[in-house]
């Protein structure tokens, strides 16, 4: 996307934006949704025949697939810089809303790695198995076509025209695609703390043709990412550009429901807090960050010193913070020697991870190795201190491993280490913020 269409684009949701703010206002000038974790009892996706230790391990099998599936962009950009092609279905968390008048329930893929709303829409040319009956639009007394002409066709990546409507395509990293009609309709999220919030006039992908790899369990993608098609930029100043997450941790006892918060309701500030700059880079539909060293104990390992960088200056927006990877991706040579310095601090021997997804386990039925303390340092003087939780994983009844991975072109801030920290974007200041927090109490 060209940046003066960007430009056109965040100008007319500015302006679109006044019925957004009336609905937040009626709501205290924030809300916030539920966000399920898909191997959670409240999920569709949960089977309750698996052990803990199995969840564990698809999990990770979905976060390397996914990973594998961030490509590379034309020579023309730098090898750190990918594009966005991610596994269609693997995203870990999803979220109810509803969308049209009458509301039609609808439970998609909440993906910060993503950026169009889409879903199936009746009738279809090819619409993949679903289990929930799918939307049809000509029930919907506020759903209408986006035109050709309109600022929204032409600024999105991946429209086209036909029969004076604007066409959507698109497609991800493992061959699945979604292509059908651009519409504007009205979207109810079911907020936690208020009445409904009911959201007028956003773009949604009415999906016609769909196949792949998505489970009939879920209906298409909720796009959370920093590019104009996604719920978060059309909900634009109407949530003054802030949103934030608590994530609970994997298989927790008691409640089991993460929280994604919008506008007032998203501010994360207070003891204990540090942000770091969110960096502006392509694609806008990831969220770029820049991690300057890990530290393991008082060791501290400067990412600087990775030749994954080569020779140049260090990289500003080095590592993508998303929260559909489970692991957390590091530069490989990097990786090598904070894994050593892991290594040096827990006095156990270690063993072979049998599906060799990780590379430092160790084997223990008890949770406590003694892992050292991790600390995560980001430009701004953000150090983000990590729990074990945090960063050692059980991938077996017996065996713990370290929930990191080397990469040799792109790195992620995953979501393993993301949990209990109330994470606050701000899309205006161009920070993300981190604060501890028991996520089980929000």
């Amino acid at each position: 996307m060209a940046p003066h269409q960007y430009s056109l684009l965040s100008i007319f949701l500015l302006y679109s934006t006044f019925s957004l703010t009336s609905a937040l206002n009626a709501n205290g000038g924030g809300f916030s949704v539920d966000l399920i974790h898909r191997d959670s009892p409240d999920s569709p996706f949960y089977n309750p025949s698996e052990t803990p230790s199995q969840r564990i391990a698809e999990a990770l099998r979905r976060s390397i697939s996914r990973a594998n599936h961030f490509k590379p962009t034309s020579s023309a950009l730098s090898p750190n810089e990918p594009r966005s092609e991610v596994l269609a279905n693997k995203g870990e968390y999803l979220m109810k809303y509803s969308v049209g008048r009458p509301p039609f329930p609808v439970l998609g893929i909440a993906d910060t790695g993503s950026d169009l709303i889409w879903l199936q829409c009746k009738p279809c040319s090819y619409c993949y198995e679903q289990k929930d009956p799918i939307f049809d639009p000509r029930e919907s007394k506020t759903y209408r076509d986006v035109a050709c002409t309109s600022t929204q066709c032409q600024s999105i990546d991946g429209t086209s025209c036909s029969s004076s409507s604007c066409k959507y395509s698109v497609s991800y990293g493992d061959k699945s695609y979604s292509n059908g009609d651009l519409a504007f309709d009205t979207l109810t999220l079911e907020s936690t703390t208020s009445r409904p919030v009911s959201l007028r006039n956003i773009v949604v992908g009415c999906g016609r043709d769909n196949n792949g790899t998505f489970d009939k369990k879920s209906s298409g993608i909720v796009g959370l990412g920093g590019g104009a098609a996604s719920l978060v930029s059309q909900l634009g100043s109407s949530i003054r550009g802030k949103f934030s997450y608590c994530l609970v941790p994997i298989f927790s006892e008691g409640k089991n429901s993460s929280k994604l918060r919008f506008g007032s309701d998203a501010v994360v500030s207070g003891s204990g807090a540090v942000s770091t700059p969110l960096i502006p880079k392509r694609p806008e539909t990831f969220y770029f960050l820049t991690l300057e060293a890990m530290s393991v104990g008082n060791k501290r390992l400067e990412l600087r010193d990775s030749s994954s960088f080569g020779d140049g200056p260090f990289p500003e927006g080095n590592i993508i913070i998303d929260s559909g990877t489970t692991l957390t991706l590091l530069p490989a040579d990097f990786y090598s020697k904070f894994e050593s310095a892991v290594a040096e601090r827990i006095d156990l021997e270690p063993v072979v991870d049998g599906d060799q997804f990780l590379r430092l386990c160790y084997k223990s039925a008890s949770d406590d190795i003694g892992v050292p303390i991790i600390t995560a340092h980001f430009a701004g003087r953000a150090d983000v201190k990590l729990n074990p939780a945090n960063t050692f994983v059980r991938v077996t009844e017996e065996v713990m491993c370290l929930a990191f991975i080397p990469s040799e072109s792109l790195f992620i801030f995953g979501n393993l280490v993301q949990m209990n920290f109330l994470v606050g974007y701000d899309t205006v200041a161009k920070t993300v913020s981190f604060k501890p927090t028991d996520c089980t109490q929000l």
